[in-house]
């Protein structure tokens, strides 16, 4: 049993209404004024001036408790004497209380709305003896250093020091120190008087070694003061402390400054680090802005100022590897090599902004890793799918938490040369909302003229970007906004023929998939026919991504059988692939098996390359009325109804009765009705479909269309020629109606195209009905008759007349 709980056994027991107080703690031989608020504390005041004005004062553990309970309250408070009490017009009562002996609570009961405390004080004794007197003398003494360094005390409390009773004297001084709250309750919970005045003495020593600490500091920092301002002030009390914590001259802003003298930043750029190292020099190391000012430090020196790959110009290795990685793409090779000889004659040639455009699969992204790898120049691929925001360009303002450089600056750290090769992959999957146009964002990044100073909201200093070489890739062209496309140079990629996917899986495909799978090739072998029907019976692509994929399944199911097995070796052929791969997933042919009436096989373009269009008309009683299906869009609805202006208009030819449209519904249908179909090229197809069905005549099977059509039947250009006929071809269709103008387009078309297929170019819808229909028409007469052409209006008299378009999804 310690002294303390012995002096309380023995000390006397009472009762006594207890006031919670906050914020403060009362020792005995204190005078504390306060204002009582609390409903509950105003009753035990009350109690206690009813009595014999004897209050117990017990601390909160948290002030913010404004109804404590037992528990918030510390056990171990102070007897006090309340001296006067004011009540306040607000309904408070002012309170002056002086604290008598300090107490323990055993018990604490809530007594008609305030506590009552069952408290025990103590009988602590001190003899006086040797010892004590020194510890009293040692504490004096040390309390007049505290005062001269302090010099906060007031006459009153010098006055009370003027003792050498211990207990008073510990009590006293606890009182005027600037201690915390706990450290406070720590001191009034020790009974012992010895005890606590030897605490008494520690805590002073403390105290005073912490002032003459700032003492010193302070001395030193006024010392070196050459002008009396508060900022230049802090800044060298901070390196006060530092240097006598230890850490030297030598910090982290020193090498700092070196990197940022290093980095190779231009004038501008080199100033504002300087002055953003000088802001985080003044401030507190632990503050959010200081870490926001490293962050921003560490981006400055992270991203490349002066540090280039050292090119690869030699056009004969650069041809080397571009043959080595790709098959065919004369176009693009020869656009890449060009680029190199500018870079031989040119010392500081702009940087080249290349969009390459074509169908998924055939080698968009792999080109720009082999020019990377051509060039010497370090690649970066940056996705654009999805990118909504423009920050994610331009980055974020440093104002915001957890802000960011944009991507670019992010691929230059990344790449870490000042001369990369970067890749926007799917620069046409952007797209807008309420957090800005990042297509327009890439302007200026795109412009050779204007990227040189290419300023990120994160940075907020100009960046030169000129010596990027930028390769952005692309499914369409129409999602891009046409500002951008002015900045980059447009290289189409096809799809490929039959003869080039065989190539391409020979030389490339195949060997992947073995090093992919762990066989060789003694493990499994592919024949040319074995190729060729995957390619006919198993893909249907513009690109070489679902053959690379059917490949590698081959090499997975055979790769088991050597595992089970591992003297398995297989030569795969068109007899075993069924087995293999299952049954074939499309036709050798998608020719119709008879010419038929009102059916006509279109040719369209869509993102994933050329495909052929089937487009089947109907011809029924009815009162003029014309549904078109199959999810047909706003212009080739028009479309149907400029091919219909035209029948009517030529009706005379065709063997029709003048008002034929009165009598009949016409049902267009384009079958897929569950995938979304427009644009103007079926115009030809669907003029074509018509007039066989209200003829009567069927339409050639083995022949394919495509073209825009005018109300006077002229045959308009249209675009994806290139992607058409190689559908055609792949469906085995070998002959096709084409417009005239498009007759220029024929110097890009594969060898294959152009030896393989029969190509009609016509300028007149009267040509297409005489190629296309199995049975010739009247000769189609140049002008129409006046007195007919009155007699067969072009716009219909009457709504009642004209045939309407209704579109049913």
């Amino acid at each position: 049993m310690t002294n303390d709980e012995r002096n309380l056994l023995n000390g006397a027991q009472r009762k006594l209404p207890m006031m919670p107080i906050r914020e403060m703690v009362i020792f005995p031989h204190m005078m504390a004024p306060f204002v009582v608020g609390r409903e509950s504390s105003v009753r035990a005041l009350e109690e206690a001036l009813n009595g014999d004005r004897r209050i117990f004062l017990a601390t909160q553990h948290d002030a913010a408790v404004d109804e404590p309970t037992a528990d918030d309250i510390y056990m171990v408070g102070v007897i006090g004497n309340i001296v006067q009490s004011v009540r306040m017009p607000d309904g408070n009562i002012k309170v002056l209380v002086e604290g008598v002996e300090r107490a323990r609570a055993s018990a604490v009961n809530d007594d008609d709305g305030f506590f009552v405390a069952t408290v025990r004080t103590s009988r602590a004794e001190l003899s006086p003896t040797p010892q004590t007197e020194q510890l009293v003398g040692r504490v004096h003494q040390l309390f007049e250093q505290y005062n001269k360094l302090q010099q906060s005390l007031n006459q009153e409390t010098a006055a009370a020091l003027r003792t050498d009773e211990p207990a008073k004297l510990a009590d006293v001084i606890a009182a005027n120190l600037q201690l915390s709250i706990e450290e406070k309750q720590q001191i009034l919970e020790v009974f012992d008087p010895e005890v606590r005045l030897s605490r008494i003495a520690d805590t002073l020593d403390i105290a005073i070694e912490k002032l003459n600490m700032d003492r010193t500091i302070s001395s030193r920092v006024k010392r070196q003061m050459e002008r009396a301002q508060k900022e230049y002030y802090l800044n060298e009390k901070i390196k006060a402390i530092q240097k006598e914590l230890g850490r030297g001259e030598k910090s982290e802003f020193d090498e700092l400054k070196k990197k940022i003298e290093e980095a190779g930043m231009t004038a501008e750029v080199k100033e504002k680090a300087l002055q953003e190292l000088k802001k985080l020099e003044a401030m507190p190391p632990m503050s959010a802005e200081s870490t926001v000012s490293r962050n921003y430090l560490d981006w400055l020196l992270a991203v490349p100022w002066k540090k280039r790959s050292k090119e690869i110009r030699s056009i004969a290795n650069a041809e080397q590897i571009l043959n080595e990685d790709h098959y065919g793409l004369e176009k693009i090779k020869d656009r890449i090599l060009e680029f190199l000889a500018v870079r031989q004659l040119v010392k500081n040639p702009k940087g080249s902004i290349l969009c390459f455009v074509g169908p998924p699969g055939v080698g968009k992204t792999s080109l720009g890793m082999s020019i990377a790898k051509a060039t010497g120049r370090k690649f970066v691929r940056m996705s654009l799918g999805g990118v909504r925001d423009e920050a994610e360009i331009r980055g974020h303002r440093r104002t915001y938490i957890g802000a960011l450089p944009g991507q670019i600056i992010q691929s230059m750290k990344k790449a870490g040369t000042k001369n990369p090769v970067i890749m926007l992959d799917e620069i046409d999957k952007m797209a807008s909302d309420f957090r800005g146009d990042p297509a327009s964002a890439l302007l200026e990044v795109l412009d050779p003229e204007q990227n040189n100073t290419f300023q990120d909201h994160y940075l907020d200093v100009e960046y030169d970007l000129s010596q990027v070489l930028f390769v952005a890739t692309a499914n369409v062209l129409h999602t891009i906004p046409g500002p951008l496309q002015d900045r980059m140079e447009i290289l189409r990629l096809t799809g490929y023929t039959e003869v080039e996917k065989l190539e391409i899986a020979k030389q490339y495909l195949v060997k992947k998939q073995l090093e992919a799978t762990g066989l060789t090739g003694e493990q499994i072998s592919f024949t040319d026919d074995t190729l060729r029907e995957i390619i006919r019976n198993y893909t249907r692509e513009a690109g070489v991504r679902n053959l690379e994929r059917e490949i590698g399944n081959l090499c997975r199911k055979i790769a088991r059988k050597v595992v089970e097995n591992s003297a398995h070796t297989e030569a795969v052929t068109p007899e075993t692939l069924g087995d293999l791969l299952g049954v074939a997933k499309f036709r050798d042919s998608q020719v119709q098996e008879k010419s038929e009436v009102g059916l006509v096989t279109g040719l369209a373009w869509t993102e994933m390359g050329g495909s052929i269009l089937q487009t089947e008309v109907q011809v029924l009683d009815g009162k003029g009325k014309m549904t078109a299906t199959g999810q047909l869009g706003d212009v080739m609805q028009e479309s149907a109804q400029a091919a219909l202006t035209y029948i009517r208009s030529r009706s005379h030819h065709l063997g029709l009765p003048r008002d034929f449209y009165r009598s009949i519904d016409i049902h267009v249908h384009v079958p897929e009705g569950a995938i979304p179909k427009d644009g103007p090229s079926a115009g030809i197809t669907l003029a074509t479909a018509l007039a066989s069905a209200l003829t009567k005549i069927a339409v050639r099977r083995d022949i394919a269309m495509t073209g825009e059509i005018t109300l006077r039947g002229k045959v308009l250009p249209i675009g994806g020629l290139k992607e058409k006929l190689l559908a055609a071809h792949r469906a085995g269709i070998f002959e096709a109606i084409l417009p005239a103008d498009n007759r220029k387009d024929l110097a890009d078309f594969p060898e294959l195209i152009k030896s393989s297929m029969k190509l009609h170019w016509v300028e007149q819808m009267d040509e297409v009905l005489e190629i296309a229909l199995t049975s010739k028409l009247p000769k189609l007469a140049e002008e129409l008759p006046e007195a007919l052409a009155e007699a067969v209006p072009l716009i219909p008299p009457s709504r009642e007349a004209s045939p309407n378009i209704s579109t049913h999804q």
